[in-house]
């Protein structure tokens, strides 16, 4: 079976949530625990990347910090900066996100996380 990384907050309901659904499917991705070992740019870039489209997508915008930030969804600056961004407040990056070898999910709804398995 392909390898999974699962990033993951256990402080968000949501991300637990995606957990336990991939676990009820016999699945156990590794766990990318961002904010206690925040990712590099590069990291942050090759997952946007699997994303795919906007990379807006992968941005917490209700957050203090983005508004701290002065971050709104109209901002259109490249991918590669929003992945600066993002490593640097990895508190920012919306969870989960279930990532492969060549493609990621959000999941959000958590039943988007089925695509990848």
């Amino acid at each position: 079976m392909e390898t999974l990384r699962y990033w993951h907050n256990p402080r968000c309901s949501k991300s637990r949530e995606g957990l336990a659904l991939l676990e009820s499917r016999g699945v156990s991705p590794g766990r990318v625990l961002y904010l206690a070992e925040p990712p590099s740019p590069a990291a942050v870039l090759a997952l946007l990347g699997k994303l795919g489209g906007d990379p807006r997508r992968l941005v917490r915008f209700k957050e203090e910090a983005a508004a701290a930030l002065g971050l709104s969804p109209a901002d259109e600056r490249p991918a590669a900066e929003w992945a600066a961004l993002l490593a640097a407040n990895p508190g920012l990056i919306e969870r989960p996100v279930l990532e492969s070898a060549d493609r990621a999910v959000i999941g959000r709804p958590s039943e988007a996380l089925l695509a990848l398995l």
